[in-house]
Order: structure tokens, then C-alpha cells, then sequence
């Protein structure tokens, strides 16, 4: 690793960090954004841990590089990263991004609402960014094709029995379940518990089942679990859930992704409405707004898009760099 600064602007989504990397990153190499993201893990991945991990960073620390587009639809084009490697789709990062473009100038505001086309690994989506006087706001964003995958299914998780959950994909694919199924309560169990719990039904998921089957490689795995309480999506309620994915990291916004994931789950088990808005609300309070926008089909699939909005806040910007004889600050992690 060479002594370059590498500059980056920090920002927060329903608590959710979000360190963007502005300058200093080396050239990205490959095509196709997937071809970006293999490229990035098989050559540069050492970057990633020293942006993500302490020192600079933290265990559930958020990252995202703007690469070149390969879309031609697209405006700008993201690599998702985090504390295990680099996930597909990333909602609470989308609304950061939105307002991000529009502050720099990446994207021409426009008064009203500015839309802003982010080709993501999981595909392009788009966020439409609320602008007064010249100053972007609220954030939302329209999905990808949603879906749930598997409902019901019967999982033996060890130290805590037979558990039913779904699996739904949202631009990532989630495993959904009721927290009291695993014994935990949102609000009142310790957040360890959750990430225990997490990580065994993971494993044991991934033990059992080929997700590549579902989207391919490169899509098709599991990324975390989506932990709710006993209320459905619904108008009339705010339901809450936590999200644990990667290695045990915790989700502190209700997951962009995981509303997409619930929602799609809900629809079509015939709980919600095309045009129904519902309340997610995250382990910090902090909530997202989500509703079916549409339904479409996905490789044969009934599936449908989502929106999902939030509000995202800039917190700092630093520069970053390496001494060669610093062996601990090229990254790493206590937990």
C-alpha cells in the first residue's frame, strides 16, 4: 500500500454510516459493474479494510466507491462494501448517494425533484430527490424487480430449534422471521443475541440451500437476516425490524433493502396493497416510508418494485492515509 491520500465524505441514513470515497482510489478495471466488483475484490481488497476496519473505520462501518458506469441509462455507478466484502444492493446507501449527487453537482439539481439513476451490482435504480432552493432533502428510490423466494420454510437452528422463516430477495436476499421465533424482542434483547442468532440461521441456510439457483453467482447468495416484530407491513402500523447481515453487522436504519424484501414478502402472501405506504421503524428509531409501486415479473417470477424513502445527513469528510511502517493501520478488527 503506497503513501496516496485517499479522500472520503461521511455520511448517515437513519444512523446507518456511509463513508463514500471521493479521491485516491486506483483506477477500477472491467466492463460490466460485476466485472468492476470481482475486479475490486480480487485486486484491491486491501483497500477496503483499511477504509472499513479500525483504526479509521469500525466493525459496522458502510462504504461505497463510485466507479465508472456501464449502464448508459445511469448517472453514476456504485460498489457496495462493508465488513466481510461487497453486498449488491445497498437502500440505505441509495438515499445517501441521491442527496450526495445533487449537493456536488454530480447531478444537476432541478427544483422540485431531482432524479438521479445509480446503477447498482443488483441493477439500476432509481432515486428521485426532493430540491428547495437548490438543496436536496428527502430521498427516495424505486427498486429492482422484488420477490419472495421461499415462504415458510422449516430451519433447524442449532441451540434454538425448528424456526419458520421466508426468504425474499429485495436486491439482496434476506432470510425474514419473527424475532420471538428466534426468542429475542425487539428493543429488549441485547443486540449480540440478535447477531447470534443471525449468524447460526445463515449458516445453517446456506448449509442447505443453493442460492446461486435463485439469480446466479454473483446475486445469488444469502446476505443477512431481517429480524420483526409481530406486525405486518401495514397502513395502519409501524412495524420494526433489525438486520443483521455480513459478518454480524447490524443495520442501525431499517434496511432500504430489507423494506423491499418485507414488502415484496408481504404482497404476495396477500397482506399489502399496491399503493399501501407503510412505516419501518430500525433498533435506533430512526424510520423509512415503503410501498408496492408496481407488480412486474422477474426470470418468470411474480415479483413486483418498490419505493422506499428516508432522509439522509452529511457528517464529515476525511483523508486518509497509510505510514509504511504501520502494520495495525492497514486494518483490522477487535469483534
Amino acid at each position: 500500500m503506497t503513501m496516496n491520500r485517499i479522500e472520503v465524505v461521511d455520511m448517515h441514513t437513519g444512523g446507518e454510516p456511509l463513508r463514500i470515497i471521493k479521491n485516491g482510489f486506483p483506477p477500477v478495471e472491467g466492463g460490466t459493474i460485476l466485472e468492476k466488483r470481482a475486479f475490486v475484490r480480487g485486486r484491491l481488497d486491501h483497500l477496503r479494510k483499511f477504509l472499513m476496519f479500525e483504526p479509521r473505520g469500525h466493525a459496522d462501518m458502510y462504504g461505497a466507491l463510485l466507479v465508472e458506469p456501464s449502464d448508459p441509462h445511469a448517472d453514476l455507478a456504485v460498489l457496495f462494501m462493508h465488513n466481510e466484502g461487497y453486498s449488491t444492493m445497498c437502500g440505505h446507501a441509495v438515499i445517501a448517494l441521491g442527496r450526495y449527487a445533487v449537493e456536488t453537482g454530480l447531478v444537476p439539481a432541478v427544483e422540485g425533484e431531482t432524479i438521479v439513476r445509480i446503477e447498482c451490482p443488483c441493477g439500476l435504480v432509481t432515486a428521485h430527490v426532493s430540491v428547495e432552493n437548490g438543496r436536496a432533502g428527502d430521498v427516495w428510490f424505486s427498486s429492482v424487480p422484488a420477490f419472495l423466494i421461499e415462504r415458510d420454510i422449516m430451519v433447524d437452528l442449532p441451540g434454538g430449534g425448528d424456526i419458520s422463516c421466508d426468504i425474499a430477495y429485495g436486491g439482496a436476499i434476506y432470510a425474514l422471521l419473527p424475532a420471538d421465533a428466534a426468542g429475542l424482542e425487539i428493543g429488549k434483547s441485547p443486540v449480540t443475541e440478535f447477531i447470534s442468532a443471525a449468524s447460526r440461521l445463515v449458516e445453517r441456510l446456506n448449509a442447505t440451500t443453493d442460492f446461486s439457483l435463485t439469480l446466479g453467482g454473483d446475486l445469488g447468495f444469502l446476505y443477512g437476516a431481517i429480524f420483526t416484530d409481530l406486525a405486518a407491513p401495514s397502513k395502519d402500523t409501524v412495524t420494526r425490524n433489525i438486520c443483521v447481515f455480513a459478518e454480524g453487522q447490524v443495520d442501525r436504519s431499517p434496511t432500504g433493502s430489507g423494506v423491499t424484501a418485507r414488502l415484496a414478502a408481504a404482497h404476495a402472501k396477500g397482506l399489502v396493497a399496491v399503493g399501501e405506504r407503510c412505516t419501518f421503524e430500525s433498533v435506533t428509531g430512526s424510520r423509512f416510508w415503503g410501498e408496492v409501486e408496481g407488480e412486474t415479473t422477474f426470470n418468470g417470477r411474480n415479483a413486483v418494485t418498490v419505493r422506499v424513502g428516508g432522509r439522509a445527513y452529511f457528517t464529515g469528510e476525511a483523508r486518509f492515509w497509510l505510514e509504511p511502517e504501520d502494520d495495525l493501520g492497514r486494518g483490522f478488527l477487535v469483534r
